[in-house]
């Protein structure tokens, strides 16, 4: 989907970052960009989201080389059967899913804010789902890791962190919260997954999963005219009441706040 989403922004003549921790996707990408006449628009910047440096490096790389941006969309996720523990002591799934996000969008806010178009962000995650939960006690599953588990902890903490963004910035720069659905959007989201069960999905995928270019034509719109008010969240095509109960004000400033402890900490976290 970020592909897709990349190569569609420059095809409507808009200049695009990409960011990702493959360099050779990155190159493919970009040679694919080149094969279309595109190669102008794209870059591509290689980094560990995963981590605070790698994300503090695209912080660093956008400050240097862009004096404003007009979206930001958060994709980044990738699953994994296992617990893996990052460089920062975090579980990588809340590390990459939802702590890269959260440093992204405060720390472009400046560039985001600095032009005189009015600029959006798009968070694709799972909003409307209101499968899984926030582990206050656990925020890492250290003591309950399970791939599902830990995906859609990440997918409300991306609901809650809307909320709070929002709620904070969304007068200026409108956040959107976007579940695009099933997708057909290839096998690098699977990776991690056993053969079986990545056979059955694929399976599954042919009859049931959105085509790519379907699921992401919202987020061209998002882009091309960015909401009036500050939160706005789309399940499928269709509206979300900002009253459902992930979306709770309450929670989402209550995981801003946590959140904040543990990248200032400066420590492992013991949450």
């Amino acid at each position: 989907m970020g592909r897709a989403v990349v190569l569609g922004r420059a095809d409507r003549g808009d200049q695009v970052l990409a960011v990702g921790s493959h360099p050779a996707k990155g190159d493919r990408l970009l040679a694919a960009a080149e094969a279309t006449d595109l190669g102008d628009r794209v870059r591509f910047l290689a980094a560990d989201l995963s981590t605070i440096k790698g994300t503090e490096k695209v912080l660093e790389y956008v400050a240097a080389e862009y004096e404003t941006i007009d979206a930001l969309v958060l994709a980044a996720n990738r699953q994994s059967p296992k617990r893996i523990e990052t460089s920062d002591g975090f579980e990588s799934t809340f590390a990459l899913y939802y702590l890269s996000r959260y440093l992204l969008g405060h720390g472009l806010m400046p560039t985001l804010v600095a032009g005189t178009r009015r600029s959006v962000i798009v968070n694709i995650a799972g909003v409307g789902l209101t499968s899984g939960r926030i582990h206050w006690d656990d925020l890492q599953l250290r003591d309950r890791y399970r791939t599902i588990t830990a995906q859609l902890q990440a997918g409300r903490a991306n609901d809650l962190l809307g909320v709070a963004m929002a709620a904070q910035y969304g007068q200026q720069v409108p956040y959107v919260l976007y579940h695009p659905g099933f997708t057909r959007s290839g096998d690098s989201a699977m990776e991690q997954i056993n053969p079986l069960t990545r056979a059955l999905i694929k399976t599954i995928a042919r009859v049931a999963a959105r085509p790519v270019e379907k699921a992401i034509m919202p987020v061209h719109d998002f882009i091309e005219a960015p909401p009036t008010q500050p939160l706005t969240a789309i399940d499928r095509g269709k509206p979300v009441p900002l009253d459902l109960k992930t979306l709770d004000p309450d929670a989402a400033r209550r995981l801003a706040d946590v959140t904040a402890c543990l990248i200032n900490d400066g420590s492992r976290p013991t949450t």
